[in-house]
């Protein structure tokens, strides 16, 4: 139970980078416009040379520090959901950065968003698991997701806007899902085995083609659309993806049964709450008067 609350204290000052970096990096990016070829990622070396924008870069690297101290001592389907937090945290920061003040709207939204996470983490809390993943699942496993973010990014850039920024949410989710999954996987490593174990493990490095890769693809979804659209998805689809791949890689037994219908009602208050927050101009980041 101790290293569980180490676990905890630790996703949630991984949330806290995570909040920080989204601020940083979509003050940077809501006034960087495409270059006069019109190139998709013709904004990004603009990007590289604002100062915001590499903070928010560096925040994100001490958050995946934290993050991996959180997966190392608790499992996958508690972490990645308190991560959700990081759109509670994104409320305050964003208000000081763009100097919005939340309304009622947004404080009530903040508290269903609590309310649905720690129900949510007291009705499904997973015993058991693994800290590794047994041989052969990632064969399946990995295939499927990478095959997913194509088909979302595919679809994703035939869509306006908005859809586009909520798919590619979605496919930024998963990447950084398997993030996460790839992390503890790799930790295992270094605990059983050593550092040498840790650095000669595919997975270490899988980690940082898929922590690479969702970096990029949060970019495009940053500049895609705005945080209404693209939050939601990418937060919530990174923790329900999360408890899926915690059961089926590392065997975390879930609580369902007759729980499954408060579970429902958790998430839902979740989903409502991350839309609503989304919405608000202390998070997006939108330079409108506060109408709450």
């Amino acid at each position: 139970m101790l290293w569980t609350a180490v676990s905890v204290l630790l996703a949630v000052l991984a949330a806290l980078g995570n909040a920080a970096a989204s601020v940083l990096q979509r003050r940077a990016a809501a006034v960087e416009r495409p270059g006069p070829s019109g190139r998709r990622l013709s904004w990004l070396p603009g990007l590289l040379r604002r100062p915001i924008w590499l903070w928010g870069a560096a925040t994100l690297v001490l958050s995946a520090v934290c993050q991996a101290g959180a997966l190392a001592t608790g499992p996958l389907a508690v972490v990645q959901p308190v991560m959700t937090t990081e759109l509670l945290f994104t409320l305050v920061l964003g208000g000081l950065m763009f100097r919005q003040r939340p309304g009622r709207r947004a404080w009530a939204a903040f508290g269903a968003m609590v309310v649905g996470l720690a129900g949510l983490l007291w009705l499904v809390w997973p015993s058991g698991g693994s800290a590794s993943v047994p041989p052969g699942r990632w064969l399946v496993a990995a295939p499927l997701m990478a095959g997913l973010v194509v088909v979302l990014v595919v679809v994703a850039f035939r869509l306006p806007s908005a859809p586009r920024a909520t798919v590619l949410g979605s496919a930024t989710a998963v990447l950084f899902g398997v993030t996460a999954a790839l992390m503890k996987d790799a930790i295992s490593h270094l605990a059983d085995d050593g550092l040498v174990a840790l650095l000669t493990a595919w997975q270490t490095y899988g980690v940082a083609v898929a922590g690479v890769a969702g970096f990029l693809m949060l970019q495009l979804t940053l500049h895609a659309g705005t945080l209404v659209a693209s939050q939601p998805a990418l937060t919530l689809g990174d923790a329900f993806l999360s408890v899926v791949l915690g059961a089926a890689l590392f065997d975390e037994r879930l609580s369902l049964g007759w729980r499954v219908a408060p579970e429902v009602v958790a998430l839902a208050l979740i989903s409502v709450g991350s839309v609503q927050l989304a919405r608000s101009p202390a998070v997006s980041g939108s330079s409108e008067e506060e109408i709450w």
